[in-house]
């Protein structure tokens, strides 16, 4: 009886998913995933800076050496806030991984959703339920990493904020993510219900324009939320600024203050959107730095925005998302699947989108979502690296000064207590940027190439 049953449900699911109606969509949307991953993966080949300083360098270039700019005390507190902010992050990271696959790739998830939405009808309100549910649950889970992490910067002076601060923030972000979530989910489900067999096709381009939309809005809807800015004063400083930028061609906005220092002493300052709301924006920490190397950093930001970063960065960011929602459908149509999260492979008989259009699968789709943006993450942080050692080759361009950008690194580095030596994981996981021996290291390369003085060591 047993195997009877066994061969039943293999049947249904060859039924389901293998009839010649359910193949073709199926296949569509194979081919469809596999032509953009490959463009994204032929643009990144072919528009990543590999090499941000080409040409031959007399002499060689120089290899990063932490021990050649920074003192021993520097080195060793750099090797123990390493050490003491790691462990919240990978077993952060872990835990949260192991939660959201759980409730994702299990039925614990299609449960919860069911417990929590047990009173709720209206489908639509069904999806807005489980996403602030779902997305409550996993803020919830991770705080307890999250308040290890906050004890440490504030164990280590990087941190200003008084915990009911930090908690308003926590809220804030858990906002954000309410809203970007549950938008982004209800007009998924409303294709899928829209267009049940090939709804991949809207998907796609929703999740693309949607991409676009949200780096565009993101400044000017959701950056003040966390901080409030104001236009660098009339002063010496900002006159050069904007003559620096009117030198290198770079259209500007605006030059930004952010009010970083009621929440970190740390040294920052980033470009942010395009066209209309791209501006750059000095953490108000920065401005006590010397105007040299205020201008250096400024003009490694006028990298990013001459070069378009931003915009290039959205673009390949919408078409990986629309490569993703190709791929989300043929993970979402198979029976198996959705079984092992808990989820009926089909609906009523009106209904020929299935599974895919319960919202008991709100927890497979985050978790999916979850395991697709971990395994890009590599791919991303090397992408990143490279683009941000085009911009530092920028500002050297542009200033002409590396012994500046060498002292500007050095300062950041302490007062931001970056890893001086980071290993292998940490550049997969979290590096963004080169390491500041690294970028150091660039500095004198650029100086030998252009055979200016070789910035000395600073120790």
């Amino acid at each position: 009886m047993a195997r009877l049953r066994e061969e039943g449900a293999h049947l249904s699911e060859r039924s389901e998913s293998g009839g010649a109606e359910g193949r073709t969509p199926r296949i569509a949307a194979a081919v469809a995933a596999a032509t953009l991953f490959a463009a994204v993966a032929a643009v990144l080949a072919l528009t990543t800076p590999w090499n941000p300083l080409p040409g031959s360098v007399p002499g060689g270039r120089v290899e990063p050496d932490p021990a050649l700019d920074f003192s021993p005390a520097e080195i060793a507190r750099s090797r123990a806030f390493d050490s003491a902010v790691n462990p919240p992050a990978y077993a952060g990271l872990a835990a949260g991984l192991v939660l959201v696959f759980a409730l994702g790739f299990t039925p614990l998830g299609a449960r919860f959703i069911a417990w929590a939405t047990a009173r709720t009808r209206h489908r639509f309100l069904r999806i807005i339920v489980a996403t602030v549910a779902l997305t409550t649950l996993l803020r919830v889970a991770g705080l307890p990493f999250d308040i290890w992490s906050e004890s440490v910067l504030r164990r280590y002076g990087l941190s200003t904020q008084t915990w009911p601060a930090w908690l308003v923030d926590q809220f804030k972000s858990l906002a954000v993510t309410w809203v970007i979530c549950t938008i982004a989910l209800l007009l998924l489900y409303a294709v899928v219900r829209r267009f049940p067999r090939y709804w991949w096709t809207g998907a796609a381009a929703g999740g693309f324009l949607l991409v676009v939309l949200v780096s565009f809005i993101y400044p000017i809807a959701v950056e003040p939320v966390f901080n409030k800015f104001h236009s660098l004063q009339q002063g010496p400083l900002r006159t050069d600024l904007l003559a620096m930028a009117e030198r290198d061609g770079v259209p500007v906005e605006d030059v930004l203050v952010a009010d970083a220092s009621r929440r970190t002493t740390s040294l920052n300052a980033y470009v942010s959107g395009f066209g209309s709301t791209r501006r750059i924006v000095l953490y108000d920490t920065l401005l006590k730095s010397p105007p040299a190397r205020v201008e250096s950093i400024v003009a490694h930001e006028l990298g990013h925005a001459k070069r378009d970063d931003v915009l290039y960065g959205t673009l390949v960011g919408a078409l990986t998302i629309a490569g993703s929602m190709c791929l989300l459908y043929l993970l979402m149509t198979s029976p198996r699947l959705l079984r092992r999260a808990g989820v009926p492979s089909t609906g009523p008989r009106e209904d020929r989108s299935g599974g895919a259009a319960d919202p008991r699968s709100v927890a497979l789709v985050l978790a999916l979502v979850a395991a697709g943006t971990q395994l890009g993450a590599p791919v991303q942080n090397l992408v990143s690296r490279r683009i941000e050692a085009r911009a530092d080759a920028h500002a050297l361009n542009l200033t002409r000064d590396p012994s500046t950008f060498v002292s500007m690194q050095h300062e950041l580095s302490v007062r931001n207590i970056s890893d001086l030596n980071p290993d292998g994981m940490e550049y997969l996981l979290w590096m963004t940027h080169p390491s500041g021996p690294d970028r150091i290291a660039m500095a004198r390369t650029w100086a030998r190439m252009r055979h200016v003085p070789e910035p000395p060591p600073l120790r």
